[in-house]
């Protein structure tokens, strides 16, 4: 395993550009390849993640070229179509390709196969694959009920009209949203408080963008029109990736001032939210048409608040801690527990080994950084790249060492090139 050791840091100043987001690169691959049309997709993010929903898309017939960061999409305009064959398709452990590919195959022809790193294996998806079910599509579970692997036999729905629990994640409800045009509509009732609400906003909102309205009340129904078909929109510019941009915010919260150029004033990202939560812990935040600036102002509160419809962003909060007045306590995220990893437990063993003080709970983690001892820690990252990311921000402290560094590579492969670009060594 490789590792990797950063010094202390003692500021950060300079511009960060932000990939784009993995959110919404998957979802407009998707949307792209089901349109009408010739679609190209600008800022497209470079990641595993994104590879893995590109090279499912070409199995399943779709005519895609790349130059750099654009990427020119050839919609079928109609669901996915491989007739009387079965394929199987690896989609490692990317959660947005899983989910939405799910939902999409079952309103297609043909047999499909969806399979998985070990991970990937451990991460429900019951939820969605019962609902879709209860349309009269046939899938079954080839391991362990409730999760990958699936094979799903493609076909028309009978029923149009079902519900599903959003308490479990909200990629279920986008993937169902985002497959509804595919077999005449559908009327989805939520169950259960749903989290990750944004998630379910920006759906929406890119769904509008290639031509279908998705109406709703609140976060407990949407409906789409039985007629309503995905039309390119001929280009679409993703925006920088929010949750990517919490760590160099959090970096110039704590000591300096970064420009964060991909993210705008309009983000339709939820993470972007993060922000505001920096401006109440003490940080200056100033807002542009397509940039963020952060900087430090004053020493950092801490702050007890409620992450459900922020949970990627939350991570960040927990290494704030050493930097902060007070306890940082982050609720409400039991989702973190079916995660690329358990990242409750995980951030808990590795805050330990600074000598912090660290509760858990079922759905929450608070850490109190006043007391620590002064060891150079190894932290591990579980092949989860936000545990990675989140930890680099200890070298404000000390040094540290980070084992599987390139984890990273699943949403944000240039990350500590970026992070070393604009780092000042004690």
């Amino acid at each position: 395993m490789n590792s990797l050791k950063l010094s202390k840091i003692q500021a950060v100043s300079g511009r960060v550009t932000l990939p784009g987001s993995k959110s919404l690169t998957n979802r407009a691959l998707l949307l792209a390849a089901l349109s009408e049309g010739k679609t190209e997709l600008l800022n497209v993010l470079k990641s595993d993640d994104t590879a893995r929903m590109l090279e499912a898309l070409r199995s399943l017939g779709v005519k895609i070229t790349e130059r750099g960061s654009v990427c020119e999409v050839v919609g079928l305009g109609h669901a996915f179509d491989i007739g009387l064959n079965t394929l199987t398709l690896d989609l490692g452990n990317a959660g947005t390709a899983m989910r939405p590919l799910c939902a999409a195959l079952s309103f297609s022809r043909g047999v499909f196969r969806l399979t998985g790193e070990t991970r990937m294996m451990e991460r429900p998806i019951g939820p969605l694959c019962e609902a879709i079910k209860s349309c009269g599509i046939h899938i079954d579970y080839l391991n362990n009920d409730g999760f990958p692997p699936v094979q799903i036999r493609g076909g028309k729905a009978i029923r149009r009209d079902l519900e599903i629990d959003g308490s479990l994640s909200s990629q279920f409800i986008s993937a169902l949203l985002m497959a509804s045009p595919l077999c005449g509509g559908l009327k989805i009732r939520v169950s259960g408080d749903l989290i990750s609400r944004p998630y379910v906003d920006l759906t929406c909102a890119l769904m509008q963008d290639f031509g279908v309205e998705v109406k709703r009340r609140g976060y407990s129904e949407f409906t789409t029109d039985p007629e309503a078909y995905y039309v390119s929109p001929s280009s679409y510019m993703i925006e920088g990736d929010a949750s990517g941009a919490t760590y160099f915010a959090a970096a110039a919260a704590v000591a300096g001032k970064v420009e964060i150029y991909g993210l705008g004033s309009h983000s339709t990202q939820g993470d972007a939210g993060f922000m505001s939560i920096l401006e109440r812990m003490g940080a200056k935040v100033t807002r542009l048409d397509t940039t963020t600036v952060v900087e430090h102002q004053s020493p950092l509160s801490g702050i007890e608040i409620d992450m459900n419809a922020m949970p990627d962003a939350a991570m960040t909060l927990i290494p704030l801690s050493l930097y902060t007045s007070s306890p940082v306590t982050v609720t409400n995220i039991g989702s973190w527990r079916v995660k690329e990893t358990d990242r409750i437990e995980a951030l808990a063993t590795e805050m330990r080994k600074l000598g912090v003080k660290v509760k858990t709970g079922t759905d929450f983690i608070s850490v109190d950084g006043s007391e620590r001892n002064d060891e150079t820690p190894v932290f591990n990252t579980y092949n989860d790249h936000r545990m990675a990311m989140c930890m680099s921000l200890i070298a404000f402290d000390r040094d540290i060492v980070i084992n599987d560094p390139d984890c990273v590579s699943k949403t944000f492969p240039s990350y500590f090139k970026e992070l070393r670009s604009i780092s000042k060594e004690a």
